[in-house]
């Protein structure tokens, strides 16, 4: 199963999600509507919010509490790349202008502000504490792995259990709780809350390699972002970890001074040194083992379509291009 077959079969409560946020974004204040349109438009592959309605179909969960809870975690995932966009002075997000390019870097930040309170707004709305428990550790946790990367930032000696450390954090988490809020509100036993969380946690850490990867590997038209943003912004991936690690002393001096300076002057020579070191495979594989991980705990869910939809979108975050 594709996965554009995964999305179909959820698809009425994919659009129910994005006439949600559309409704509940709508503000007194203009430019904040104007913001919100461009993103919006913009798109997104809404993976999060998949995985959290798979999830709740899958232990076959009724009512409207899944479609209010996948649209608070696309709102927290929108309102991090607004905020993101800004510390990294990204210009281009899914082919697009960033937003702080088009309007600057206040507006994003506040309209990023904006997103956070309102996500809230929704969680209290649904009077579960468990799920508001959840939701504002989860923030707390995200924005302490932003911090660890901005600490780490034009750091080449940062290594790769760092690395691990950031990416759980500031990617990985968000998985695991669109995963687990799929469950939570059915009060399964804890076996299966488990299951799915590590799910979450264990994909989420899968698309973040990937993402890694095609940093390196794809052109700004396959992934809608600038090739070398990575490098640019001095982060310290595990493509470029493994390559300090296995690259001759000259081409390891060049990695070095590239990460310090945030150069892409030489992003040719480099992406080349990834490549001759065995950089991709080795992220790929990485990836490739997480995936394998999610797909593993699958069985603590009831067979059904939704299930296998799950294990499918697994296999899409590895072998996506984009």
């Amino acid at each position: 199963m594709a996965f554009e077959e995964a999305r179909s079969l959820v698809q009425a409560e994919l659009q129910a999600i994005d006439q949600f946020i559309t409704n509940e974004l709508r503000s007194d204040v203009p430019l904040i509507n104007q913001i919100m349109e461009y993103i919006l438009k913009c798109g997104g592959k809404r993976i999060r919010p998949l995985v959290l309605i798979l999830s709740a179909k899958a232990f076959n969960h009724q009512g409207h509490h899944p479609i209010h809870l996948a649209a608070v975690i696309e709102l927290i995932h929108t309102a991090t790349l607004l905020h993101d966009d800004v510390v990294d002075h990204s210009t281009l997000r899914r082919g697009h202008k960033t937003a702080n390019i088009l309007w600057g870097n206040e507006a994003s930040v506040l309209v990023g502000d904006f997103l956070y309170s309102r996500a809230f707004q929704v969680i209290v709305e649904l009077r579960s504490q468990r799920t508001l428990d959840m939701v504002a550790h989860a923030t707390h946790y995200i924005a302490e792995g932003e911090m660890l990367q901005l600490v780490h930032a034009h750091n080449p000696d940062t290594s790769e259990e760092m690395y691990f450390d950031i990416i759980r954090r500031k990617t990985a988490k968000l998985f695991a709780v669109a995963a687990e809020l799929g469950v939570v509100l059915l009060e399964r036993e804890d076996k299966e809350n488990q299951a799915m969380r590590n799910y979450g946690m264990d994909l989420g850490l899968a698309y973040q390699l990937i993402d890694d990867v095609l940093d390196y590997r794809n052109s700004a038209e396959q992934t809608g972002k600038n090739i070398g943003n990575d490098l640019a912004e001095g982060k310290t991936t595990l493509p470029l970890i493994y390559a300090l690690q296995k690259g001759t002393p000259a081409e390891v001096k060049l990695l070095q001074k590239a990460i310090k300076k945030g150069e892409t002057r030489y992003l040719q020579d480099i992406m080349e040194i990834i490549v001759s070191t065995g950089a991709i495979q080795y992220t790929a594989q990485a990836a490739r083992q997480y995936a394998q991980k999610a797909c593993a705990v699958l069985t603590h869910v009831p067979s059904s379509p939704y299930r296998q939809a799950l294990h499918d979108l697994a296999d899409f975050v590895v072998q996506r291009s984009y």
